[in-house]
């Protein structure tokens, strides 16, 4: 069976940037299992699934912009100390959820400077071309439940 919208897929993965820095990796571990074609998974990984069948292995760069997008300055803010009421402590990495311009998001804190702090609702991965090392472990036709439900069931979910 191939890989097409509405099948689970399951993948085994090494991400890396442009430095070669490995950022993430199911060696080892469980494949990732997920729902094709309802955006589970970031777009370039899915478009380069798409056709591949079990036992397949290949490598691809997905840029940017079918990524986790571009580096938004519009998403960088300097707010005052006085808007984190109640924290006593704020530190360079420290993240937040926060309402941002599309909606509930999660910022991080990037800078200090006195009581003038920085954040921004970027992804961290946001303006990073990223490299998968994929297999493809399992295809299989998605049920009725997970298609009505957007993503794949099995371990740890919760309906």
């Amino acid at each position: 069976m191939q890989v097409a919208d509405n099948t689970a897929v399951s993948i085994h993965y090494t991400l890396t940037n442009d430095e070669g820095e490995v950022l993430d990796s199911s060696a080892g571990g469980e494949a990732l299992v997920f729902l094709q074609g309802s955006g589970n998974i970031i777009s370039g990984l899915e478009n380069a699934l798409a056709g591949k069948t079990v036992g397949d292995k290949f490598n691809v760069r997905i840029p940017p912009e079918e990524a986790y997008g571009e580096l938004e300055d519009g998403l960088v803010d300097v707010l005052s100390r006085e808007m984190f009421e109640g924290i006593d402590d704020i530190q360079v990495g420290m993240q937040f959820h926060a309402d941002v311009s599309s909606g509930s998001g999660i910022v991080t804190v990037v800078h200090i400077d006195g009581d003038n702090i920085t954040i921004d609702g970027n992804h961290p991965l946001a303006g990073v071309a990223l490299t998968f090392d994929v297999e493809v472990v399992d295809v299989r036709p998605a049920t009725a439940e997970e298609l009505s439900h957007g993503h794949i069931h099995g371990a740890g979910c919760n309906h």
